[in-house]
């Protein structure tokens, strides 16, 4: 049973989302501010947070900033009407996805199930792991092992969203070889989850960031604009 903590000011979403979650089968926590849920995560991690944006005393966007300092955790924003702007930083920031309020109670279901299950495959198949099956993949400077969900550039560890390991792995999977953004989204998302084009350039922009923090020259992943994206290998 998957653990969610669903943080939220509005105590009617609190109540509506976690009897709805409670039903599918996810064990439920709740906090009405990102303070008093930092606080709980300090002591245990969930096994994924659903954050609203704007709330007391700490906000979505900073709380997202205090979690990325010590988990990947899996994270989905909520974010208030058309507010682009919050979407897209979220993304920067390091949230695995977001959903619009007003939002169907059946949708956040689907995206939080979608999420647990790209979680599932960057962890591997357990079948493959007990044979001794290696999955560890190499590529010039990058080494990936997603038994581990550890990426290393240069011999530096480097930290990655499940999302963020997710397309990477893709990418370095046929280096020199194209991928366009439609082929980004089904390796990321579900065929059900609409995502735009947006949405994956924010989570290359945040991969590209973090692999340049184990190398400021890191430039194996090329942009082929309005076509999509190549790994090179160096």
């Amino acid at each position: 049973m998957s653990k969610i903590a669903l943080v939220d000011d509005d105590r009617n979403i609190l109540t509506s989302v976690s009897m709805t979650l409670e039903a599918e089968g996810f064990e439920v926590e709740t906090y009405n501010d990102g303070q008093a849920a930092l606080d709980a995560f300090n002591k245990k991690l969930p096994d994924m947070a659903v954050l609203d944006i704007k709330m007391p005393r700490m906000d979505g966007m900073d709380l997202l900033q205090r979690l990325r300092q010590k988990t990947q955790m899996p994270v989905i924003f909520l974010t208030s009407k058309d507010d682009e702007i919050d979407e897209v930083l979220g993304l920067r920031m390091g949230a695995d996805d977001y959903v619009k309020k007003p939002f169907s109670q059946r949708l956040l279901v689907e995206r939080i199930r979608a999420l647990l299950r790209r979680q599932d495959a960057v962890a591997g198949d357990a079948a493959g792991a007990t044979t001794g099956e290696t999955k560890v993949m190499e590529r010039g400077h990058l080494r990936m092992d997603p038994l581990r969900h550890a990426v290393s550039w240069k011999g530096k560890d480097v930290s990655l969203t499940v999302t963020e390991f997710l397309l990477l792995q893709a990418l370095a999977q046929r280096p020199g070889f194209v991928k366009s953004r439609d082929q980004l989204m089904d390796v990321a998302y579900d065929d059900q989850v609409y995502v735009d084009d947006r949405t994956i350039d924010s989570h290359i922009k945040r991969l590209r960031k973090k692999m340049r923090s184990a190398d400021e020259d890191f430039a194996a992943i090329e942009t082929l604009y309005g076509i999509g994206y190549r790994y090179n290998e160096e």
